[in-house]
């Protein structure tokens, strides 16, 4: 990764002390993530793919190495409002509708009534939510729950974008929506995208660079920039080319285990 650093971790780790012993997270994780890309996270359930995430989020706190976002310490980039957070489910409050659960973030940070108006229909469009502000969340399907909670993150227009996993229990077929949705946003709005998955086509599908991230302790075994073209329409899943890098995360994945 060539351009200027978003993200930029150096020999990260995170031990979390526990009643049964100390759970080592993450062990000696260096990454550049440059402004613009789509970097995917991908390996087994708790190699640390998320823990990652949070401590960009400053949601927990690296025990060694650092970890810079947008030039800041996460507190610092967290306080100026650097970065909108998408969490695996849509975390939607039922008793307030579409648009006031966007506006939320919204009206902690200060902003005045019109500009909240104005900001809400720019996202709702954004994920193609026109016209749903007013329904609650129980009268949305699943998928579009998960688009509302998409408009939530980008509604304060932050540089970067977190996702944790947003699409997990999704049925395939909206899944399959739901990526192509949020390359659109990405293409779009231009914003650096770091997000967590289990599925290597989704990371293959979605990525310019693709983090393989071996078994606890999480460490990186690979790191794979995508030659693929920007504009990816499914059926690039089908190619030669998507399948080899497809099959190199796979490998990355079971090195991960042999190490």
């Amino acid at each position: 990764m060539t351009a200027q650093p978003v993200i930029q971790a150096q020999n990260l780790d995170l031990t979390f002390q526990t009643a049964d012993g100390p759970v080592h997270a993450l062990k000696d994780v260096s990454l550049d993530i440059p402004k613009g890309a789509f970097v995917s996270f991908i390996g087994p359930s708790g190699c640390g793919k998320t823990t990652f995430l949070r401590c960009m989020a400053a949601l927990e706190h690296p025990t060694g190495g650092t970890l810079t976002v947008n030039g800041m310490t996460p507190d610092e980039a967290r306080r100026s409002r650097a970065y909108g957070y998408v969490f695996q489910a849509a975390g939607l409050y039922p008793w307030r509708t579409i648009g006031r659960n966007i506006a939320l973030p919204l009206e902690i940070m200060g902003y005045a009534r019109a500009e909240r108006q104005q900001r809400i229909a720019r996202v709702l469009d954004l994920v193609e939510l026109s016209g749903f502000e007013k329904k609650f969340p129980w009268q949305l399907s699943g998928g579009m729950q998960q688009r509302a909670s998409i408009a939530r993150a980008l509604a304060f227009d932050a540089d970067i974008l977190l996702m944790d996993e947003p699409f997990g229990a999704l049925d395939e077929i909206v899944r399959d929506r739901l990526n192509e949705e949020v390359l659109r946003l990405w293409d779009k709005t231009g914003k650096t995208i770091a997000f967590v998955t289990h599925s290597i086509p989704e990371a293959v599908y979605l990525s310019t660079h693709i983090v393989v991230m071996s078994p606890r302790p999480g460490r990186i075994t690979d790191v794979i920039e995508s030659p693929l073209p920007k504009d990816r329409p499914l059926d690039i899943r089908d190619t030669p080319e998507f399948i080899e890098i497809a099959h190199r995360v796979r490998e990355g994945l079971r090195a991960g285990y042999d190490e």
